[in-house]
């Protein structure tokens, strides 16, 4: 399923430091989101999962972002609002706004 398409210069991709869909058209990379297999916490994958597919439908990203906290506590209901905020916002900001492919910190379920 596609997440987000970005069109970038060829130049600026590192190929290297995430698992991402790219398609290049004339020295053009065309990403067409994150692959998201790689995370292993189920609760981080549904929440990055969720982010993406609702800003691909045009859902704001505080809205996302809201919805993205919400789902997370549902997963785990003892985790405070603050805490939730901030792994969600570590886990958009590492696998969607900066493609990064390693382990995050986070809750310790799988």
């Amino acid at each position: 399923m596609v997440t987000s398409v970005f069109l970038i210069p060829r130049q600026v991709i590192d190929y290297t430091s995430a698992k991402l869909i790219i398609i290049i058209i004339f020295g053009w990379c065309l990403i067409v989101g994150s692959e998201t297999s790689h995370i292993v916490r189920n609760c981080e994958r549904a929440v990055v999962t969720a982010y993406q597919e609702l800003r691909q439908v045009g859902t704001t990203d505080v809205s996302a972002f809201h919805a993205c906290t919400t789902l997370y506590r549902i997963h785990h209901p003892e985790a405070s609002l603050n805490e939730a905020r901030r792994l969600v916002s570590e886990w958009i900001d590492h696998h969607v706004v900066h493609h990064r492919p390693g382990p995050t910190t986070g809750c310790e379920c799988a």
